[in-house]
């Protein structure tokens, strides 16, 4: 092989296996944030007939997670309602959660905040959720 092609190999395997190893903390370090804060997940079941998760109560998030998520097991549309001053105060918009799989419904969430969940329908839904 000659010169000028070994060197432009060697530095293309160097490039290729720099930037591999320069993804992969970043890579370890996303994974082991969401299985700890879904590792203290709970299972929920919401009757028919209520828009709401918890039904006249709310949740608190933990310092395991920075987010609400939630994980239906089927396709539900929901928001998340924060209490303040003794109210509810929700979320303009639903988010399609995904039934069998994990659904950011808030974002960087302070640890002790009170929240709720509404649902669009008042049909029974069941699944977990992770705050």
């Amino acid at each position: 092989m000659p010169m000028r092609q070994r060197i432009a190999a060697t530095a293309l395997s160097a490039v290729l296996a720099g930037g591999a190893l320069g993804f992969a903390p970043a890579a370890q370090a996303h994974d082991i944030a969401p299985a700890s804060c879904y590792g203290s997940a709970n299972s929920y079941l919401k009757p028919a007939g209520t828009y709401w998760l918890p039904a006249g109560d709310v949740f608190s998030t933990s310092s395991a997670c920075a987010d609400i998520n939630i994980k239906p097991n089927t396709n539900r549309y929901v928001k998340v309602c924060f209490e303040t001053n003794g109210r509810l105060e929700c979320q303009a918009n639903y988010t399609l959660a995904r039934a069998g799989q994990w659904n950011v419904i808030a974002r960087n969430v302070r640890d002790g905040a009170l929240f709720a969940f509404e649902f669009r329908s008042d049909a029974k839904s069941t699944g977990s959720w992770a705050a």
